[in-house]
């Protein structure tokens, strides 16, 4: 089974959507098996985070931004603006899928685990994420 997911994001950060990506796996009726989770853009990652403690999403949001900053001069992608070619890069150094095992109709997530969407750009906007659930 395959069901698009599409996410509304105030912008830049770590969005979870650990409750969307559980009900189409609760919708699907597999008991055990894998969820594939996958996003259809080129500026936002998937990532699993920690959901306990948000400092921990902080520290890893301004680690990346000092990794890969806006506006360097050595970009020559700009004509969609300074977070662009910033977000294509922590796009390629994170991920753009993910795999859950689905264990008794449920997500095997650990205890502090969130899957979140990671959107890199600035602006708000629309992500899809297409989630398989498969035996």
């Amino acid at each position: 089974m395959i069901r698009e997911l599409v996410l509304t994001v105030a912008g830049k950060g770590l969005h979870e959507c650990t409750e969307e990506i559980a009900r189409v796996v609760c919708d699907s009726g597999v008991e055990d098996g894998l969820c594939t989770v996958f996003v259809r853009h080129t500026s936002a990652s998937l990532l699993i985070q920690e959901n306990a403690d948000p400092s921990a999403r902080r520290d890893l949001e301004a680690w990346f931004e000092r990794l890969v900053p806006p506006g360097d001069r050595l970009y020559t992608h700009t004509l969609e603006g300074p977070d662009d070619m910033p977000a294509h890069i922590k796009a390629a150094l994170t991920a753009v899928s993910l795999s859950v095992p689905v264990v008794g109709g449920r997500l095997g997530l650990g205890t502090w685990q969130g899957v979140y969407l990671w959107e890199h750009r600035d602006h708000p906007g629309h992500r899809q994420l297409l989630v398989h659930i498969g035996p």
